[in-house]
């Protein structure tokens, strides 16, 4: 595999396979802090409000129930990656270590003019592969946020519905309702959809794979949900471009098999500082 080499300049676009140079990924770091975690009563009377058309359906059918109750969650400060890991970061991956390719790829690459959208197609499987091989070329330690580092990362402490406020707005995510019919550069909707952190993309786009398992709330993380298995599902976060609104919200959650993949699937990186 080489040498091991560092390059602390932080660029997003984050590899360079002619100089075999790694580019460390732009991390956004969040202080050990308590927020509110899930979705309140509160919260389903606003969207009703709001957003009539949805809201009564999902309340009606208990859609909301795996969102339920909201509580307060303590974390310890952690490092969330500004951005999901995109093509060009991925194909590096590929580049240097053969890895079976994402589906919709051309040869060893990823189609012209997508360098810097999220990659897709990633089973949690492929995203725990690029972290061990990442960790191993940087001697960093990355790895999956929990699902509370995600929902913090996406909503701050107060319980925003989304990352920017309690309103949806089509002009701030990559949903179905932006009529995109696929992914979008990573941050081509910031800063008007960054969180309060300015982590960019954190509703639409792309799903992003969690190291938690899909169990109910409240969240507790030695309850065995952070346990790592083959035959449990696994919390994926933020909706996506093939998703509507109802999915584009700091709280929505939903669980996949590690093995899953799909072309609106993505992942991205978390770290523990000082690790």
């Amino acid at each position: 595999m080489g040498k091991k080499i560092i390059n602390k300049e932080v660029v997003t676009g984050a590899i360079d396979p002619t100089t075999a140079k790694i580019k460390l990924p732009v991390m956004i770091s969040i202080p050990a802090c308590s927020f509110l975690m899930g979705t309140s009563d509160e919260d389903i009377m606003r969207l009703q409000l709001k957003e009539a058309d949805w809201a009564y359906e999902w309340s009606d059918n208990d859609l909301f129930e795996s969102e339920q109750p909201q509580h307060e969650v303590h974390v310890e400060a952690f490092e969330i990656a500004k951005h999901p890991v995109t093509n060009a970061e991925y194909h590096y991956f590929i580049w240097d270590t053969s890895y079976r390719l994402p589906k919709g790829w051309n040869g060893f690459s990823y189609p012209d003019g997508t360098a810097l959208h999220p990659v897709v197609g990633i089973s949690k499987i492929d995203a725990e592969a690029y972290i061990e091989w990442l960790n191993r070329r940087t001697g960093l330690h990355f790895r999956l946020p929990t699902e509370a580092e995600w929902e913090l990362s996406a909503r701050g402490e107060d319980g925003r519905i989304y990352p920017w406020g309690n309103t949806f707005d089509p002009w701030r995510c990559n949903t179905s309702e932006s009529g995109k019919k696929g992914t979008t550069p990573v941050g081509a909707y910031s800063p008007g959809g960054d969180s309060l952190w300015g982590a960019v993309d954190m509703v639409g786009n792309v799903w992003e794979w969690t190291s938690t398992i899909f169990m109910p709330y409240p969240y507790d993380p030695l309850d065995g949900r952070e346990e790592q298995r083959l035959d449990a599902r696994y919390v994926i976060r933020g909706g996506a471009w093939y998703y509507s609104r109802k999915l584009a919200r700091c709280a929505a959650r939903e669980g996949m098999m590690p093995n899953h993949s799909s072309p609106s699937i993505g992942f991205r990186l978390a770290r523990t500082p000082d690790e």
